[in-house]
C-alpha cells in the first residue's frame, strides 16, 4: 500500500488540501497521513504584545493558549470524520519539532506529498510560494501535489515532455503513483523553440509508444516557442 501525506496548520486547516488528499488517496489506494504540524514555539497569537499591552497577561496567554489547543484538535478532529467517512484508509502524526525539519524527514517516508500553495506556517500573510513552500520544495524527499486553496475533482491532467530524462523519470513516477487516474484525460505538452530542426516530439516514437501503455487516452500537443514562456498559460 502506497503511503501519501497531507499536511495541515491545525490553526488554518485546509479542507482543500484533505479532499485533493481523499480524492488521490482513493484512486491510489494509498494510506492517508494527516501530518499536522503542532510546532511548540508556532502560536497564532503575539506574545509580546499581549505582555506589552495586557494588564493580566499570564492570564491572557493561559487563555489563548487553550483557545490555540482547541483549533488543533478540532482540526484532527476534521480530518479523521473526513477519511472515515470516505472509508479510506488513514492515520495522524501530530509533529511538535520544528515543522519543516520534521516535514522533510516525513518525506523520506512517503510516496507522494499534498500540501496547500498558501501554507506558510506563520502569522503573516504570504503572497504564494511562500518561504515555507520554496524551502520545502527545494529539500523534500518524495514526489509533492501543491495544491489550490479550493478543491476542484481532477478531470485532466498535463504531462509536460521536454525530451530529457527527468520528465521521463516524471511520467514513471505519476504512473507508478497514480497509474488509477488512466480514465482521467491526459495531455502531453511539448514546447519546442521556432529555431529548432524538428517541430515533431523528442524520441517522437518512442515516447508516443510508452505513454499509450500508460495512458491510452493521452493526447499529443506541440507548442511553438520557448517552453517557459508558454508553459506559463497551460
Amino acid at each position: 500500500m502506497k503511503k501519501f501525506l497531507a499536511v495541515f496548520d491545525g490553526y488554518n486547516f485546509s479542507t482543500a488540501t484533505m479532499r485533493y488528499g481523499i480524492q488521490l488517496a482513493e484512486k491510489a489506494e494509498a494510506q492517508l497521513v494527516g501530518v499536522f504540524l503542532d510546532e511548540s514555539s508556532y502560536r497564532s497569537f503575539n506574545i509580546a504584545t499581549i505582555i506589552t499591552n495586557e494588564n493580566e497577561p499570564e492570564k491572557k496567554i493561559k487563555a489563548l493558549e487553550e483557545k490555540d489547543r482547541l483549533k488543533r484538535e478540532n482540526a484532527v478532529r476534521q480530518f479523521q470524520a473526513a477519511c472515515g467517512k470516505a472509508g479510506i484508509a488513514y492515520t495522524v502524526h501530530r509533529n511538535k519539532g520544528i515543522a519543516i525539519q520534521e516535514l522533510i524527514q516525513e518525506t523520506m517516508f512517503a510516496d507522494l506529498l499534498i500540501i496547500d500553495k498558501q501554507e506558510s506556517f506563520s502569522r503573516r500573510r504570504q503572497k504564494p510560494p511562500t518561504a515555507f513552500i520554496r524551502q520545502l520544495l527545494a529539500s523534500l524527499q518524495c514526489p509533492a501535489v501543491v495544491v489550490p486553496s479550493s478543491h476542484k475533482v481532477i478531470n485532466k491532467v498535463v504531462l509536460l515532455y521536454d525530451g530529457q530524462p527527468s520528465s521521463t523519470y516524471a511520467f514513471r513516477q505519476f504512473s507508478y503513483l497514480l497509474g488509477d487516474m488512466q480514465s482521467t484525460t491526459v495531455e502531453v505538452v511539448t514546447a519546442r523553440s521556432e529555431k529548432a530542426a524538428s517541430t515533431r516530439l523528442p524520441h517522437n516514437k518512442l515516447v508516443r509508444e510508452w505513454l499509450k501503455k500508460h495512458f491510452p487516452k493521452a493526447t499529443f500537443t506541440l507548442l511553438k516557442g520557448e517552453a517557459e514562456k508558454r508553459f506559463q498559460h497551460i
